[in-house]
């Protein structure tokens, strides 16, 4: 993948894609020279049990830089800019940036700005990064609210993936010069330095299973006592076998699935598809573990 340019009417940046293979010998200088660095992440939450990493954008007065964790490079780099206290890094909502990296590669994080905390406490209602660009900056562009949840795992990224993770970083030094004048004009200077350390020592917290969640499930009040002690059996192994294999729940079972196989008459194996619609493969690869729990006493 090659480097190319982001382009709007106020700014022009050239990018670079890092990966083991180019290494991080470019960046070097640049980073460790820079006073203020812009920093987003893109995770996938959505197919994951655990959110996985699947990119970080890196942002310089100089240069834009996508660095790839799926095939990382020597990230030393990024550990000692990031804790180094001297260079200003700037996110926007950091707290889920801060907490996977610190989760996947034991990175600490000093002095910082949080562009939506800070534009929270001079009172903005919107915190999108893009509504904050157009109030302050007057730049105006559109992100794809699609492009979040798409498959970042996927390599080469598409052209609307690489525009949509340069946005993310494009502006951000900017807004931060802009919102920090007007902390300081408005006397928050403490208030913003509190509220940029609590971001600064967010970790990451493993995921644990809502004891009542069986209970808000569509057509749980429906069920026999028997349908609903499978329905919770169900649920709870669900999020066990989601978080064995690192896989959504939803892609293991639906709450509509476990319903349906709640009320089986006589669960079985080739009932899983005949009467309920379970997936071939989902029954398949699950179909024994579901059985199990279906037929579990109390």
């Amino acid at each position: 993948m090659t480097g190319k340019e982001i382009r709007t009417a106020e700014m022009k940046k050239d990018w670079t894609w890092i990966d083991s293979r180019s290494g991080m010998g470019q960046a070097r200088e640049d980073l460790e020279g820079a006073a203020v660095i812009a920093i987003d992440t893109e995770y996938d939450s959505f197919r994951y049990f655990r959110e996985k990493l699947c990119l970080i954008q890196i942002g310089t007065a100089q240069r834009l830089y996508l660095i790839d964790p799926l095939d990382p490079p020597d990230l030393s780099i990024l550990e000692r800019v990031f804790a180094e206290p001297g260079i200003l890094k700037v996110l926007h909502a950091g707290d889920n940036d801060i907490r996977i990296l610190r989760r996947d590669y034991g990175m600490r994080f000093e002095n910082i700005f949080d562009t939506h905390r800070a534009a929270a406490l001079l009172g903005c209602q919107r915190l999108a990064l893009s509504t904050l660009i157009a109030l302050y900056l007057d730049i105006d562009f559109q992100k794809n609210k699609k492009m979040q949840r798409s498959i970042w795992e996927e390599r080469p990224l598409t052209k609307e993936q690489i525009e949509y993770a340069l946005q993310d970083v494009a502006f951000l030094i900017d807004l931060y010069r802009t919102l920090d004048a007007e902390i300081e004009k408005k006397g928050l200077r403490a208030q913003a330095a509190h509220a940029f350390l609590m971001t600064a020592k967010a970790e990451w917290r493993e995921r644990i299973l809502d004891p009542r969640g069986h209970k808000r499930i569509e057509g749980y009040s429906e069920l026999d006592e028997t349908g609903r002690r499978r329905l919770e059996s169900l649920y709870r192994w669900r999020f066990e076998k989601a978080k064995e294999i690192d896989r959504a729940a939803f892609m293991i079972l639906s709450e509509k699935e476990m319903v349906c196989l709640s009320k089986l008459s006589s669960p079985a194996l080739e009932a899983l598809t005949e009467e309920t619609g379970l997936a071939r493969e989902r029954a398949d690869r699950f179909g024994g573990e579901i059985i199990e729990v279906l037929i579990r006493k109390p």
